[in-house]
This record gives C-alpha cells, structure tokens and sequence, in this order.
C-alpha cells in the first residue's frame, strides 16, 4: 500500500485559495448578456502588465506540482502528468467562466493559457524531480527528521511562511480576526435582540504596549517552533530547524514589507520589539530543544492562546488599516486572499491540531 502523501491536502487547500483569490469580492453577481465561453474565442487583450502574467503563471505552478507530486508519491505512475495538468486546466476553465457574472472580474483566455502554462510547467517540475531521485531523497529525509505522525504538522509549517505575507499589526502575530468578526456579526444582527449578546469589546479595547508587543513576537515565532519538535526525531535536528524557522520569519516579514510598502521598506517591519522578541525566541527555542513531544504540543497551545488573545482585545491601528488597503485594492486583490484567510486561520488550525496531538495515545519511540 502506499504511503498517504501530506501533499494531497496541501493540494486541495491551494485550489480552494486559487478560487477564492480568482473570484474575490464574490459580490455583484449578475448575468451580463455575453455567453459563458465567449472569451475563448476573444481577441488578444490590448493592455497587460507583467504582474498579471507572472501572477497567472506562477499561480497555477505549485498546484500543478502538489498535485504530480501527490499522485507520484501514491503510485499513479503515467497518469500523474497529465491529471497533474487537466484538473488544475478544468479548475481554471470553470473560474474564467464565472468571473463572467462577476462585474470587477474579466474573464480571459491568455490568463487561460497562462493557467495552463503554469500547472504544466509544476506538474513537469515534479517529474523531474521524481526521475532524479529527489521525491526518494525528500522522502529519506523526512524519515530521518520527522516523525510518522508528522503530516498534519508538516502542512501547517509548510503554510505558516506564507500566512506571514499578510500584514499584521505585530511581528508573526497571526490570527487577530476578532475586529473583522465582530464588525460582520454586528452587521448581521443588527435590529435584532441577538445584538446585546454580543461580546463588544472596541470600546475597552487598550492599545499593545511594547512589553505586549515583544511578548506576541515571541509566542508567535514560539508556536511553529513547538509545533516542529513535537515532529523532530533529535536534538540536533530540533537546532537545525529553529535557525530555519527564524530565518524563513525573517524572509517572510520581509518579502511582506516589500510587497506593502516597496523594496526600499524591506526592513520596515524591523522594531526594538521585534528584534528583542526574535532574541527571546531564539533563547526560549534553545532552552526548550529537550522537551518531551507532548510538552511541546502543550507549549505550543499556551502559547497560541495567549497570543490570540492579546492581539484580539487590542484594536487595529490605523497604520494597520492603511496597509491592510494597499493589500485589498489594486493588483494585490487577486494575491491578497492566498495569505489572508491563511493569516487569520492558521493560528485556530493550529490549536485543533495540537489538541489532537495531545489526546493522541503516544507512540513507542523508533531507533534513531
């Protein structure tokens, strides 16, 4: 039997993140008098930007090669390239054919062949990659670092990078949703006696203070960090990975930065706050290098609920917002949902993981 690959769900959550990004604002829905397929037979469009075509290429890219590659790795031989290309083709059809009804939407058969391009190029990436020997080498690797159990853990590290791209009010301080929350619930009962049940607490809401702000970059960077040594089979491994860890933050908040701002910002998430709580992070990592598997989980749910909290009983800043504008208007409307969802979820699919690691029975330990 084959192994059950981790890339199948990362699969499944890439498409659905590729519809919800193609689709975005998901409102105005109406039919506007053209047939479903015209833009197929379209003329070429007379004005494009270089972002759109590396968007669409590269969009469509890690789709088709998750899908190759979970396919490879559960033995669909032959069939892995060209399902690896088809679905991801079918998925983009189906979205180009319903940004018709959607007035801010324009459907586009280049953003079509762009689609198409870009899953194929994945699909072909991991196929190298298989007659390499680099699937088999990943695979050796991963036994020899992680635990069998490792896959749910794998995924969430795997996404946490890029949930980081999203701006957040606090260095890696994910998951601050609840001012959005509770605007929408408001809005949803409002005229109705459901409306004072309501927990409101922007009116008492207290700004961060910068000992607040130091202590959420620690537990945000403490939590994927606790997640990865409940998964690691050595102390030295566990080492290696907290430099990785730090080092793909720092990347992350960057590239972030870049994209916000603009590259001469790169560093501007860069605060006596964030460089204190990366410092307490790394010493708080090495001094909990030999905590048992289970302690970790447990760390890492401490640290994931003291984090959500503080960031959600504090309001949004307006320098938060104005960035939070730049991402949503502009070419950033159809990148800006990957991470978004990404940013705020990733923390509560984070606890529902540890929670399960925790009530998991443990598992006799295997010779290193």
């Amino acid at each position: 039997m084959k192994p059950y690959s981790s890339a199948w769900p990362l699969a499944l959550l890439f498409g659905a993140l590729v519809v919800y990004a193609s689709l975005y604002p998901f409102s105005g829905w109406r039919v506007q008098g053209v047939l479903p397929m015209a833009f197929l037979q379209a003329p070429l469009p007379q004005y494009w930007t270089g972002f759109d075509v590396i968007a669409n290429l590269l969009g469509y890219a890690p789709l088709g090669f998750l899908l190759a590659l979970a396919m490879l790795r559960s033995g669909w031989g032959h069939w892995s390239w060209p399902m690896a290309v088809g679905l991801p083709v079918l998925l983009s059809l189906a979205v180009e054919t319903l940004q018709n009804y959607l007035p801010m939407r324009v459907p586009s058969n280049v953003d079509l062949a762009l689609n198409t391009a870009g899953a194929a190029l994945g699909a072909s990436t991991a196929w190298v990659l298989e007659r390499l020997g680099g699937l088999r080498r990943w695979t050796q690797f991963r036994a020899d670092w992680f635990e069998p159990s490792a896959r749910g853990g794998l995924v969430l590290l795997a996404l946490w990078p890029m949930a980081l791209l999203y701006p957040v009010s606090v260095p890696f301080g994910l998951g601050q949703v609840w001012d959005r929350l509770e605007t929408g619930l408001t809005t949803l009962l409002e005229d109705t006696p459901f409306l004072d049940w309501l927990p409101l607490w922007g009116a008492a809401s207290v700004p961060l203070g910068p000992l607040a702000e130091v202590l959420c970059v620690v537990l945000g960077l403490l939590a994927p960090l606790l997640m990865g040594y409940a998964d690691m089979r050595s102390i030295p491994r566990r080492a290696g990975f907290m430099v990785m860890l730090l080092l793909c933050a720092t990347a992350s908040a960057s590239i972030s930065s870049a994209l916000t701002y603009g590259p001469e910002h790169v560093w501007s998430w860069i605060s006596p706050q964030a460089i204190l709580g990366m410092g307490l992070a790394l010493l708080a990592g090495l001094a909990l290098l030999t905590l048992p598997r289970r302690l970790c989980n447990v760390g890492m749910l401490l640290s994931l609920a003291v984090s959500l909290s503080l960031l959600n009983r504090a309001p949004a800043s307006p320098y938060f917002a104005q960035s939070l504008e730049v991402w949503e208007q502009g070419r950033f409307i159809r990148f800006h949902g990957l991470s978004q969802w990404l940013g705020w979820l990733w923390p509560f699919a984070a606890l529902i993981h540890g929670v399960m690691a925790v009530a998991r029975p443990a598992a006799p330990p295997r010779p290193h």
